[in-house]
């Protein structure tokens, strides 16, 4: 097994034969690169519970900084249910409860499920009751069979033996599938007693499948104490990610719902109305985080999002009015998250003002780095970088140094693309993209690491499809005049308006 090392300046990584040495950082937040004072925020907004705008162009970190805070925050302590209210079916009542009742709950569950046995290992009795052994020849079969395989006997009871029609009903049971019951041969349970250091008990024998299941009294008082669930459903988990993406969510995404009962939640025939609720992005993002990668894209949900983080709760309702569950609500859902908002420069002011004044009043807003200065230490970071990349694709093998040293030209190239003199590019995903096309071209010539070579022939492959385009046609327009055809020139209106536009447009 390779020993892995820390790396601190690039002394650490000259000596290594591949990034597959090197030991990655176990903080989330240390594996993002650059972004200092981003990263310090994020610790902050973690510790303190503060929100973050993270503002700066696509590929720089936002994401990452996001989905690592939310892996420094503790794990979420309650869970959320909804539960019928049998005054008002339509206004269910809210039930919060912590890890401990979750727990306790969780033991009554595993001790209420009794004890599964074969059916040869259950008493011959039982058995036979239940369908599993055949009364003339005792031997075993599922209950699903109405006739014992073995000797071709009815194992049908007494109730069901006198039917003329079991043949053609379970004939037609096989042909229907699960539009009509299935038929089967015994009963669903059976109950019995037994003494038991000098008392007497309840025993319940019950179905399961190829195999029975037996109750006694402690595993039937279980059941017993968790009966009062049988009318709850869980809204949010208490074991759940922390980190929830609500990038370009819908209203009913974001906000929550409650779906359409055709039957409008009929007692008999519909779906009961507390069944039908559905959480939304910031109930799910409860005591974790919400990210919002270009909000300002959310236009008007905005608002919702503020008042969310200003009550700290919001109510979930039907969002359609055609809809049976418009008359639904369900008050007060618990909505306590960290929002960590990304956008570009350009959005700022699409991003309602209440809600950055929100940030501001308890968070902080950052402007992320689109390059750090070329030193030894950030060229170490570099090398990690190509580890992570690697780690993460889990397709691809390691590079060699020389590869990460053509990386860190190519990250140079870039930087200075970007009027950052000295400096080493942090639009790491594009990045990425070039380490994953190396990676792939090392994989079919099945070599060990990513080659230096690998990365050059990369670089070529990787090109923007509109170098390429100027590349095999001379100019953007002319490539496109190429591309329609005589029919598609004549009524694309598109290719009416570029056809004499400038080509500096598309460099």
């Amino acid at each position: 097994m390779t020993e892995k090392r820390a790396v601190d300046t690039w002394d650490d990584v000259a000596g290594m034969q591949s990034t597959e040495e090197i030991l990655l950082p176990s903080d989330p937040l240390d594996r993002v690169l650059g972004q200092e004072e981003a990263i310090e925020l994020a610790k902050i907004a973690a510790r303190q519970r503060r929100h973050l705008l993270l503002v700066g162009p696509p590929g720089t970190g936002k994401s990452m900084i996001a989905r690592a805070l939310s892996m420094n925050l503790p794990a979420p302590s309650h869970e959320i249910r909804v539960v019928k209210n049998p005054e008002n079916s339509e206004r269910p009542f809210l039930e919060v409860l912590d890890r401990e009742e979750v727990e306790k709950e969780e033991n009554l569950k595993k001790e209420s499920v009794g004890v599964l046995m074969r059916p040869e290992e259950a008493p011959g009795n039982v058995a036979e009751h239940l369908g599993y052994k055949c009364k003339s020849c005792g031997k075993f079969s599922l209950p699903t069979d109405l006739n014992c395989p073995h000797c071709n006997n009815s194992k049908m009871d007494g109730g069901n033996r006198s039917n003329p029609f079991q043949d053609i009903m379970g004939s037609l049971g096989g042909m229907l599938g699960d539009s009509i019951p299935q038929m089967t041969a015994g009963k669903e349970k059976v109950h019995t007693t037994r003494t038991r250091n000098g008392e007497e008990e309840t025993v319940i024998f019950e179905r399961a499948g190829d195999k029975i299941r037996m109750l006694d009294q402690s595993a039937l008082d279980k059941r017993g104490e968790l009966a009062r669930t049988s009318s709850e459903k869980v809204l949010v988990k208490l074991n759940r990610n922390p980190f929830v993406l609500a990038t370009g969510a819908s209203e009913t995404e974001l906000l929550g719902d409650v779906r359409h009962d055709p039957y409008g939640g009929h007692d008999k025939l519909g779906t009961p109305a507390y069944e039908r609720v559905v959480a939304g992005s910031i109930h799910e993002a409860h005591e974790g985080v919400l990210f919002v990668d270009e909000i300002s894209h959310l236009g008007s949900l905005q608002r919702f999002i503020l008042t969310a983080m200003q009550e700290k709760t919001f109510p979930i309702m039907g969002r359609n009015p055609q809809s049976a569950g418009a008359s639904v609500k369900v008050e007060d859902v618990p909505c306590d998250f960290i929002l960590v908002a990304a956008c570009n420069i350009q959005d700022l002011e699409n991003i309602l003002s209440p809600l950055r004044s929100r940030i501001i009043g308890n968070g902080y807003e950052v402007l992320v780095d689109i390059a750090m200065p070329d030193t030894p230490h950030n060229r170490a970071r570099y090398a990690q970088f190509v580890a992570q990349e690697v780690n993460l694709d889990g397709h691809i093998p390691h590079a060699t140094i020389g590869a990460v040293e053509l990386i860190i030209e190519e990250g140079k190239r870039r930087a200075r693309d970007d009027n950052q003199r000295n400096s080493l590019t942090l639009r790491l995903r594009e990045l990425g993209g070039l380490i994953r096309s190396a990676g792939d071209i090392a994989v079919m010539e099945g070599a060990e690491y990513i080659e230096a070579d690998h990365i050059r022939r990369a670089l070529a492959r990787s090109r923007p499809v509109e170098d390429q385009i100027r590349d095999r046609y001379g100019s953007y327009s002319k490539g496109l005049s190429k591309d329609l055809s005589g029919v598609q020139k004549e009524r694309s209106e598109y290719y009416c308006q570029t056809e004499h536009l400038d080509d500096s447009m598309f460099s």
